[in-house]
């Protein structure tokens, strides 16, 4: 048990990396009580409107959607660790603005909104940065377990966040949950500035001169010629925008459906973060880049137990369903996460990781606003279960496509145990 401990967390034996874990651990519970308190005040200033809510997730990711690949050129000619330091600044002294418009009762529904997409804006910068920049902490041998430990520490935020965060609002309203968001948000910064330069990875990086010319297009054009990071980027892009927008579709769902408050929608969105936590750390021995198949299995079984969540009747099914929806939620966007890092050169690290983020982000600003009108007309479980039967027809799209375009058989298994598996090892 030690030894697989060990192999687990060894990322963390490395200090740089150390710190940014801690660090981000620390601002994403304080961010995620955030998001719950943001839903929340949404719902009161507007009369409960699930569109309303469509809204402030789409102003929150339309930024990512606008200006990711910029970041990507940005991560890819300067200091990536100056830059993440800018970023997290940024984000704190807007979460501090926001905490004391809540706290003296001054805040409108527009004041939210705007909030949302300033918000936006300073994570269409730090999160293609903070992606790229693991590679420099751990270097490539620990890259693997790095990104599951971060999943794991984002999923760790998302089970204490919103569990705190639904009994805080109903204890002490939501202001005071804004302002602990400001108050966390400090640990990245020192943390960032307590790094040893020397001790980053940035040999494979190219020279000052040749970085200076890197352009957006010649990410895009390096990932048109690569069919294996083009296909997990496809499917994610549809997933993220039609299925991952349970922020808003489980909000709506614990007060509309179910006639629930703050907390029991604190248990929904705890119950996806527990299984989203597991299927992290089932990630964190893999050594190696994830295969095609690997991808594509968790994208079908996340769409399966999503449209699964959407069909449920009662309040304890679904708390019941979305810890496996949370689990190959999460293993399928690591996996597809992994096989797009591990298969990247360095020099375009910076570019490929920020197109990532807009088809993992970036989507929302999309989908959003038609999944909160869904939502609003036909009922909250309508809005998941469309979005899950999307996600797993093209699953099951790109799954047909890969084994025609590599030649590859799908067979079944009895015994010893039920599976699925493919008959070529090419991929």
């Amino acid at each position: 048990m030690r030894a697989k401990l060990s192999t687990m967390f060894q990322s963390l034996q490395v200090r740089n990396y150390r710190l940014f874990a801690s660090g981000q651990l620390i601002k994403l519970i304080g961010v995620w009580m955030m998001f719950i308190a943001q839903d929340w005040l949404v719902l009161e200033l507007s009369d409960n409107s699930a569109t309303a809510l469509g809204v402030v997730t789409a102003l929150q990711f339309t930024p990512v959607l606008l200006l990711t690949l910029l970041s990507g050129r940005l991560a890819d000619r300067y200091d990536k660790r100056v830059l993440l330091f800018a970023a997290n600044a940024f984000w704190t002294l807007l979460a501090l603005g926001m905490s004391l418009l809540v706290l003296t009762d001054l805040v409108q529904l527009w004041h939210v909104f705007a909030f949302a997409a300033l918000l936006g804006t300073a994570n269409a910068v730090e999160t293609p940065v903070r992606q790229a920049f693991v590679s420099e902490l751990v270097g490539t041998p620990l890259l693997p377990n790095a990104l599951s430990l971060n999943a794991a520490v984002f999923n760790s935020a998302r089970i204490v966040g919103p569990a705190v965060a639904g009994l805080a609002i109903a204890a002490f309203d939501v202001g005071p949950v804004f302002l602990f968001t400001a108050l966390s948000s400090i640990a990245p910064l020192v943390n960032v500035v307590r790094m040893r330069t020397t001790e980053l990875h940035r040999d494979a990086l190219l020279p000052r001169d040749e970085r200076a010319s890197a352009r957006v297009v010649d990410g895009l054009r390096y990932v048109w010629r690569r069919p294996d990071l083009l296909l997990p980027m496809a499917v994610m892009s549809v997933i993220g925008m039609s299925l991952f927008n349970f922020q808003l579709t489980l909000a709506a769902l614990a007060k509309t459906v179910f006639h629930t408050g703050a907390a029991s929608f604190g248990l929904f969105s705890t119950a996806l973060a527990v299984g989203a936590l597991g299927g992290a750390l089932s990630g964190t021995g893999r050594r190696s880049r994830p295969s095609v198949w690997l991808v594509l299995g968790a994208a079908i079984a996340c769409a399966s137990f999503g449209t699964l969540v959407g069909f449920a009747s009662t309040y304890w099914l679904v708390v019941t369903l979305l810890v496996p929806t949370g689990f190959f939620m999460v293993f399928f966007a690591q996996a597809a996460n992994q096989r797009v890092q591990l298969g990247v050169d360095a020099a375009f690290r910076g570019r490929v990781m920020a197109l990532w983020v807009l088809v993992f982000l970036g989507t929302n600003p999309v989908g959003a606003p038609l999944i909160g009108w869904i939502a609003e007309r036909f009922g909250a479980g309508a809005s998941i279960w469309m979005g899950g039967l999307i996600s797993l027809a093209t699953a099951l799209i790109a799954l047909t496509w890969q084994l025609r375009r590599s030649g590859a058989r799908l067979r079944f298994r009895v015994l010893p145990m039920p599976r699925f598996y493919v008959t070529s090892t090419d991929c």
